[in-house]
Formats: structure tokens, C-alpha cells, sequence
């Protein structure tokens, strides 16, 4: 039965009506995120200071005529000035290349942490929740017993066996971190494959004959981005805090390399006397934790389509 309509009932749209009508270019996910993240004013303020840190700890040990490791014990504990902009320590170093160093070092270890954490943690996950079953049930046993023990007391004992035999570095730091730090990213990865590989395009994947390792690594692991970022930038801070305290401790890098938390470290003895000594390195440290809090906390909001208004 064909319907008969009435061309009365239609008239074309006025040249002034179309004038009025919204039109809003189609937007990506991730075109859609960016332009959430750059809404929250919080969030770009971290991300600016953020990069601004990186910059200053690439560029500042350049140009400064000053270095980290030369020591001039006729000027030690010198307070802030022009000339040394963080003072000096006891043995005459200059505190501001140091920190800047220090710095620098903490951040290479949040990056790489993340890193690993997300080669190692995406890769795992991913097998286990693709495949699930016993392989699921197996490989989820192994991450619930790293789990059920803190990451700082497997670190500590990684740094110490690590120490006993190569001497305890930076290197070390990287290792230690890495082995320990990808369970909690495999766990997320491995929820987030359970939901979408029940999906209509995993099905229509497979019926053109698609491998699994494909499916893994083209089409799942692709659409858990979102929470994967979000975890990265999470787990950064959680890292460059770790190995702040290692160094604090005594199981980071070795001297005369500086690091955050063996800066803190070395003045704790006069940081009543020469309070600048404890001060600059403990502010760029919470400065630098915060930013990178902050910044997640507008990451996920950005990225979690629950938060879309």
C-alpha cells in the first residue's frame, strides 16, 4: 500500500531558518576528549607545568656553569643568591643543578615505569582476558599473589639483590620498577577485553577470518585506550614517589648523581641550620606529584564517557 501524503502539508525551509540552525561538525573520540580536557582549566595548568619541568631539567644543567658533581668545599652551605639560585650543599655543589637533575631523574623513571607498565601490563592482560577460561583463571592466580604483597617491599628486595650483585643504580631503578608495577594495568586491561570482546566487531572480525593475535592487538587493546591512558598517568607519580623514597633509604642511584629523595636525604642533618637545603628539592617534588595528579584527574574525566554532560 503506497501512503498518499499531501504535498500541502510541506513547505521548504526559509533562507532565515536555515541561517538559525546549529550545525556542529562531527567529532572523534579523541577530538571529543581533547576538547573536554581543554575545558578544564585545572588539568591544562598541570599540563603546562609539566612541560615547562621538562624543559627546565633538559635545558637548565646546560647553561648553567655550574654541574652536579664538582665540589668546592670553601663554599659550602652558601644561601640562596643571583650566583647560586638554591644555595649550596656541604660540599660546596650547586643545589639548583642538582634539584634540576635530580628531577630529571625522577621523571625518566615515571616514564619508563609507565612504559613498562604498558608493554607488559597491556600484553598480559590482554592474552588473559582474550582467551579467558583456565588460561584466564591461571594467569590471574599469578597476578593476585604479586598483588597481595605491597610493590614498595618487592622493590626493596629487587634493589637490594640487585645491589648485591651490580651495585645499585639508576638501571637497577628501572628494573626493579618494571617487574613489579604492571599488575595493577593488567588487571584493568583484562576487565576492559572481557566487555568488549562480546562486541559485534570482534565478530565480524572473526567471520573474515581475523588471528587472534589481531584481534588482540588491532581491535581490542585499541578501544581500552581510554583507561590504559588513564592508568599510565596515574602510575607515574606512584613511581617517581617510590623511587624517591629508594633514595631516601639509601637503595637508589649512586652518588654523586642526585636524586629527590637523596637530596632530601643529605639534609636532613642541618635542615634546621640551612632549612633551603630540605626546602628546594621536597617543593619540586610535591610540585611536580601534584601536577601529574591533577593532570589524571582531567585526563579521566575527559576520556570516561560517564562525564560527558
Amino acid at each position: 500500500m503506497e501512503a498518499k501524503l499531501d504535498k500541502n502539508c510541506f513547505e521548504p525551509l526559509k533562507t532565515e531558518e536555515e541561517k538559525n540552525e546549529i550545525v556542529r561538525p562531527s567529532e572523534t573520540y579523541w577530538q571529543d576528549a581533547w576538547r573536554r580536557l581543554k575545558e578544564n582549566k585545572v588539568a591544562m595548568v598541570s599540563l603546562f607545568v609539566l612541560i615547562a619541568l621538562v624543559l627546565l631539567c633538559i635545558v637548565g644543567p646546560m647553561v648553567s656553569k655550574y654541574d652536579y658533581y664538582t665540589n668546592d668545599l670553601a663554599n659550602g652551605y652558601l644561601k640562596p643568591s643571583k650566583e647560586h639560585y638554591f644555595g649550596t650543599d656541604n660540599l660546596g655543589r650547586d643545589l639548583y643543578v642538582r634539584v634540576l637533575i635530580g628531577t630529571r631523574i625522577s621523571l625518566s623513571v615515571g616514564i619508563v615505569a609507565a612504559a613498562i607498565n604498558f608493554v607488559i601490563g597491556c600484553i598480559y592482560g590482554g592474552i588473559s582476558g582474550f582467551y579467558g577460561g583456565l588460561t584466564d583463571n591461571i594467569m590471574m592466580r599469578i597476578v593476585d599473589i604479586i598483588y597481595s604483597i605491597p610493590t614498595e617491599l618487592y622493590v626493596i628486595l629487587l634493589m637490594v639483590v640487585l645491589k648485591d650483585k651490580t651495585g645499585s643504580g639508576l638501571l637497577n631503578i628501572y628494573i626493579a620498577l618494571g617487574i613489579s608495577y604492571w599488575v595493577g594495568m593488567a588487571r584493568i586491561v583484562r576487565g576492559q577485553i572481557l566487555t568488549l570482546k562480546e562486541q559485534e566487531f570482534i565478530l565480524a572480525a572473526k567471520s573474515v577470518g581475523a588471528k587472534n593475535s589481531r584481534l588482540i592487538f588491532k581491535h581490542l587493546i585499541p578501544n581500552c585506550m581510554g583507561p590504559i591512558i588513564i592508568t599510565l598517568t596515574m602510575s607515574i607519580p606512584s613511581a617517581i614517589f617510590t623511587e624517591s623514597f629508594l633514595s631516601f633509604i639509601g637503595l637508589g642511584v649512586n652518588a654523586p648523581i642526585a636524586s629527590l629523595g637523596s637530596l632530601c636525604s643529605d639534609s636532613l642533618q642541618y635542615y634546621r641550620q640551612y632549612p633551603y637545603t630540605l626546602f628546594f628539592p621536597a617543593l619540586m617534588l610535591c610540585i611536580m606529584m601534584l601536577a601529574f595528579n591533577l593532570f589524571g584527574d582531567g585526563l579521566r574525566d575527559a576520556l570516561d564517557p560517564k562525564m560527558r554532560k
